[in-house]
């Protein structure tokens, strides 16, 4: 049974369809047009998920395959939910040795996530990094653009409690 594409696009509200349709269409016939259209409705949607990618082929009349493509050769694109703030752990070497590894461990099992996923209830992305340049104050977490160095596993819960 083949699945239509507002079946895979369940997840999102007919402003948000109706969205994306518009942004279609207004790069349709363009040469180029698909990383503007996949940019601006990563932007509409905040992700990609394989219907929209699927609707967005369809609209440009592109093989779903080449959209994927792009999907998953650039890093900005996402096919999962993000968070509303992304919380980076760094892990270089300095950092690590001061107690990265441990605040790592702390997000996981405070947060119930592995690197790269999201919370349920979308608030936080975990990554860990390898290197941010700031081994002075390892261990570093970055959320969104705010440093917080010489961090200690029991304050990463006050640190993301900023953050709500």
């Amino acid at each position: 049974m083949k699945v239509g594409t507002d079946e895979l696009l369940k997840d999102f509200t007919p402003e948000q369809v109706k969205k994306l349709d518009e942004i279609i269409a207004k790069h349709k016939g363009k040469p180029g047009g698909l990383i503007p259209v996949l940019e601006e409705a990563q932007v509409a949607l905040e992700y990609l998920p394989i219907g929209v990618q699927k609707r967005i082929a369809e609209g440009l009349n592109l093989p779903l395959a080449r959209v994927y493509g792009v999907v998953t050769f650039y890093s900005f694109f996402t096919m999962t939910p993000r968070g509303k703030h992304t919380v980076r752990v760094c892990l270089g070497t300095a950092c690590y040795v001061r107690g990265g590894k441990a605040i790592a461990e702390k997000i996981e099992k405070e947060f119930g996530v592995k690197e790269g996923e999201t919370t349920p209830d979308r608030m936080f992305t975990y990554e860990a990094i390898r290197c941010l340049g700031a081994c002075g104050l390892g261990p570093v977490v970055v959320v969104d653009d705010d440093v917080h160095g010489r961090v200690k596993p029991g304050k990463v819960k006050d640190i993301l409690s900023q953050y709500k």
